[in-house]
């Protein structure tokens, strides 16, 4: 199958989102630029991972005007592909973070050459250092809104509660 690679240089919107109830949520990344939309899934995980990792690179290099982030996804969604592998780089020449993310595939665990025909498909979005730190700050934010940690075990609360393993197996 040939390869297609998406790329948004400095877009309108890049954000992560989720759809459903916690405990249950599907996460996704967003990118808009004019009309052009384009949404992929992922494990929450990876949008945490991404956010933090984005975050300690951009560190210090925010601008006072940055602010912290928060969109909500645009509607109706369409998957256009479910991320298997995440890449993070920092352009230090035109001061831009990019961040990509390849579709799953068979015997694919790292990101293929961008010369490379054939193969999964590639999301590439750069951002400017203040737009990356948006998108970091809502996605922690998106990521935080689920469900609460045991505060004895640390595994996560269901509405009914759960069998804490330091409860010797009573339902707290």
């Amino acid at each position: 199958m040939a390869r297609v690679i998406h790329e948004f240089d400095n877009p309108d919107t890049f954000v992560a989102g989720a759809i459903g109830l916690p405990g249950e949520r599907t996460f996704y990344l967003q990118v808009i630029d004019g009309r052009r939309s384009f949404s992929v899934s992922l494990e929450k995980e990876q949008v945490s991972l991404l956010a933090a990792r984005i975050l300690e690179m951009i560190a210090g290099r925010t601008s006072p005007q940055a602010k912290p982030g928060g969109s909500a996804l645009d509607l109706p969604l369409v998957e256009e592909f479910r991320v298997g592998v995440l890449g993070l780089a920092f352009s230090n020449e035109e001061n831009l973070v990019i961040v990509e993310a390849q579709a799953i595939a068979e015997n694919s665990e790292t990101l293929l050459d961008e010369d490379e025909e054939e193969g999964p498909d590639l999301l590439r979005v750069q951002l400017k250092i203040d737009a990356a730190f948006e998108f970091s700050t809502g996605a922690q934010a998106i990521v935080s809104a689920g469900r609460p940690p045991c505060p004895f075990c640390g595994l996560v609360l269901d509405p009914t509660g759960h069998v804490c393993p330091r409860a010797n197996g009573y339902r707290r």
